[in-house]
């Protein structure tokens, strides 16, 4: 997707300050921006993944039922559909059988190709009672509406490509730390 670049400092300042350091001590993370509707992938203060993604259209928040995309810290909790076809259609996690074609109506508000469940590290941020993150199935997801990816559009997922989150999926196993940030 980009050829591994540094990432800007003044960017990598904001990042530190909302405890980069310590969160993707591994020295890997995924950091999604609200006001730029990207998700990069971060190796060691390199960028090296940047896609275009979609939030929520109702904007930020981590309220149950709100259809807003939770801020914080999370990490990859669970990943679904591994080996699956590009345009897979998902039901509550499970290939259902059916493949998306782009020239096909979308209809709702499908989950395709591949799934990184998000789990909220924060309590009372976005993990606990009415506002937790995996209970409010947050996903990292495909969607049939690739036209409306870098900009605002989603149910409180992150959207992306599907070739995206294929992409990502192989980028990202169970507990990468994700940052989703309004800036």
């Amino acid at each position: 997707m980009v050829t591994p670049s540094p990432v800007p400092p003044e960017i990598m300042k904001e990042l530190r300050s909302a405890g980069w350091d310590e969160r993707a001590a591994s020295g890997r993370g995924i950091w999604v921006t609200v006001a730029r509707q990207q998700l990069a992938v971060i190796e060691k203060d390199q960028i090296v993944a940047l896609y275009p993604c979609s939030t929520a259209a109702r904007g930020v928040g981590n309220e149950e039922g709100s259809y807003k995309t939770p801020l914080g810290w999370h990490e990859v909790g669970e990943r679904f559909g591994e080996g699956q076809p590009w345009g897979a259609v998902f039901k509550e996690r499970k290939f259902t059988g059916r493949i998306w074609q782009s020239d096909q109506p979308t209809g709702d508000d499908m989950v395709l190709t591949r799934i990184l469940w998000l789990r909220g590290l924060e309590p009372g941020v976005n993990q606990g009672p009415g506002i937790d993150s995996h209970d409010r199935y947050i996903y990292i997801h495909g969607t049939p509406e690739e036209d409306k990816i870098g900009r605002p559009a989603s149910h409180g997922c992150v959207r992306l490509t599907n070739s995206d989150v294929m992409d990502l999926f192989e980028r990202a196993p169970t507990e990468t730390p994700v940052l989703i940030t309004e800036w």
